[in-house]
C-alpha cells in the first residue's frame, strides 16, 4: 500500500513540472501565431501584390510572361498615379479586372499565341521576397493575380501598391514617397521587420523568422488540405 502511495507521489512530483512545461510552449507557440499573424495582416492591409503565372517553363511562355508582366505594370502605372491609400486602389482593380485581361490578352495576341489570360483580385499564398531594401516574409497578401493559359509555369510577382513593381535586377533603396506611404499603415516595429537598412538588429531578425515559419507552415497546410480537397 505504502509503496503505491510513494509511486504515485513520484509520478505527481514528475506530472506538475510535466503539465507547466506543456502550458509554457502552447502559451509560446499562441504568443508567437498571434504575433505572426498580426504581422501578415497589417502588411497585407497596406500592400497589393501583383502575382503573373506562366502557362509553362518553357523558354517561350516564360517569355511571354515578362511581355504580359510589362502591358499589365505600364497599364495599372498609368491609370493608378496620384492613388494614395489601397482602399481607392482595391476599388480601381476590382472594378477595373475585365479591362486588365483584355491588356494582358492584346500582350498575348501581339505574340502571336493562342493562349488567355485570365486575371483575378484576392488573398493569395506569397514566398519571402525581396524588393531593393524592403524584404517581405511569406504569408498570404490581397493580390491581382494574372494566370496565362494553364498556369502550370514559374511565377513572378511583385508589389503593385503602394508601386514598388521593381524588375528583377533592380537593386538600390525604395523611394522615401512609398517608405512614407508604408510609415502610415504600418507601425515603426513592422517598418523594422520588413526593411532592410544594412545590418538588422538580432531581436528583428528573430521577429522576421518567427513570421517566416508560421506563415510558411500555414502556406504548407493551406496546399495539403486543398491537395485533399481535390481528391475527395
Amino acid at each position: 500500500m505504502q509503496m503505491a502511495i510513494n509511486k504515485e507521489n513520484k509520478i505527481i512530483k514528475w506530472t506538475k513540472p510535466a503539465v507547466a512545461l506543456v502550458y509554457t510552449v502552447v502559451f509560446l507557440f499562441l504568443l508567437f501565431y498571434y504575433f505572426a499573424e498580426k504581422v501578415n495582416q497589417d502588411l497585407s492591409d497596406s500592400m497589393i501584390r501583383l502575382h503573373i503565372v506562366a502557362n509553362s517553363d518553357s523558354v517561350q511562355d516564360q517569355t511571354l510572361k515578362y511581355r504580359v508582366r510589362d502591358a499589365v505594370i505600364d497599364y495599372m502605372s498609368k491609370n493608378m498615379d496620384g492613388l494614395t491609400n489601397k482602399r481607392n486602389a482595391v476599388e480601381f482593380i476590382s472594378s477595373h479586372l475585365h479591362e486588365i485581361e483584355q491588356v494582358a490578352n492584346s500582350t498575348i495576341n501581339q505574340e502571336g499565341m493562342k493562349d488567355y489570360a485570365k486575371a483575378s483580385f484576392g488573398k493569395y499564398p506569397f514566398p519571402s521576397k525581396q524588393y531593393a531594401n524592403m524584404i517581405l516574409p511569406a504569408g498570404f497578401y490581397d493580390a491581382l493575380k494574372i494566370e496565362i493559359g494553364d498556369a502550370k509555369g514559374q511565377n513572378w510577382w511583385c508589389v503593385m501598391f503602394p508601386p514598388l513593381c521593381f524588375t528583377e535586377d533592380t537593386k538600390g533603396e525604395l523611394d522615401k514617397e512609398y517608405i512614407g506611404i508604408l510609415k502610415e499603415e504600418l507601425s515603426d516595429e513592422e517598418l523594422a521587420i520588413i526593411i532592410n537598412d544594412g545590418e538588422k538588429e538580432i531581436p528583428v531578425e528573430i521577429k522576421f523568422k518567427i513570421v517566416e515559419i508560421f506563415q510558411e507552415s500555414k502556406i504548407k497546410l493551406s496546399g495539403l488540405f486543398r491537395g485533399i480537397i481535390n481528391l475527395e
